[in-house]
């Protein structure tokens, strides 16, 4: 049954993509489709010209208009793939961007403090964005008035999910160390703009440098404090040096919040909050991800 609905979901996709090739006028000889993409569905298309572009469909239609608004209020102040077109979709679709390549990969943990600083350069940037005044905006919303109803609202609907596959002692544990750990928050630095997924998947380096970053569909206006988490998951924390490298880049545009402070709740409601996001994206299809973040929550609160 599992293995039906899966071919299903690639005719569709298949369709939907020949759809989109269609629609943006593509001469296409080859299409591959992102495997690190874990929400939106994003294929690397080969063009006759030699040329290669992207196309991203966004997982909803909110998405779809964030990320449009996202590429809107970067031009010109943040490297980003160039946005060549986009369709807003239709019923069966939820829209489709056409973006170019940005000519590189993704950061890893071998890269060291050179890198480092220029990825802490590039955030602070993104962070010196703010709401563009007078600009109504349908898909990014800014949290920054409300944060701390924000980081409520979010924990506690994971937090529905989470009940019903953790053990009741992990869970009722891990609700008064979010009440306990939230308490010693400082005040919400911002607003900013956001990633909400920075993360090294998202960040894109060459041999000479930080290239530019990349999938929008979650940001928001809020606190800085935020958006350190993943990347210090996934990259920061293996040496010390390139954390250090990464903290005077971000200094040397804008002024960066005692991460020694803030890094542990958010790493804790992380790891907490991506287990209510395998549930509702299948934990079956990722359980890697599922059981890493079970054991972090295991280490915050016993």
């Amino acid at each position: 049954m599992i293995v039906e609905i899966q071919l299903v979901l690639q005719d569709w996709r298949r369709v939907m993509l020949d759809r989109i090739i269609q629609k943006f006028g593509l001469h296409v000889v080859n299409t591959d489709e992102v495997e690190d993409s874990f929400s939106s569905t994003v294929y690397k298309l080969a063009l006759s010209n030699g040329e290669n572009v992207y196309v991203k469909i966004p997982y909803s239609k909110l998405k779809y208009e964030r990320e449009l608004e996202a590429y809107e209020i970067l031009q010109g102040r943040i490297s980003t793939p160039q946005l060549l077109d986009h369709w807003a979709g239709d019923e069966e679709c939820t829209g489709a961007f056409l973006l170019s390549e940005l000519k590189g990969r993704p950061l890893s943990v071998s890269d060291g403090p050179e890198i480092a600083y220029q990825v802490g350069v590039l955030q602070a940037k993104m962070h010196s964005v703010e709401p563009p005044e007078g600009k109504v905006l349908k898909g990014i919303d800014n949290e920054f008035p409300n944060w701390s109803s924000f980081l409520d609202e979010k924990f506690y609907s994971f937090a529905e999910d989470v009940k019903k596959v953790v053990d009741a002692s992990l869970f009722d544990a891990a609700i008064e160390k979010y009440k306990e750990m939230k308490q010693h928050l400082p005040s919400p630095d911002g607003p900013s703009f956001v990633h909400m997924d920075f993360r090294p998947g998202n960040i894109i380096v060459n041999d000479l440098g930080v290239v530019g970053v990349i999938d929008f569909e979650s940001v928001r206006f809020g606190s800085t404090e935020i958006d350190f988490t993943k990347l210090h998951r996934d990259y920061l924390y293996v040496d010390d040096q390139v954390f250090k490298a990464f903290q005077e880049g971000y200094r040397s545009v804008r002024p960066l919040i005692d991460l020694e402070v803030v890094l542990p709740f958010y790493q804790f409601t992380d790891a907490f909050n991506s287990i209510g996001w395998c549930c509702r994206r299948g934990i079956d299809k990722h359980r890697k991800f599922y059981e890493e973040n079970v054991e972090r929550v295991k280490k915050w609160v016993f």
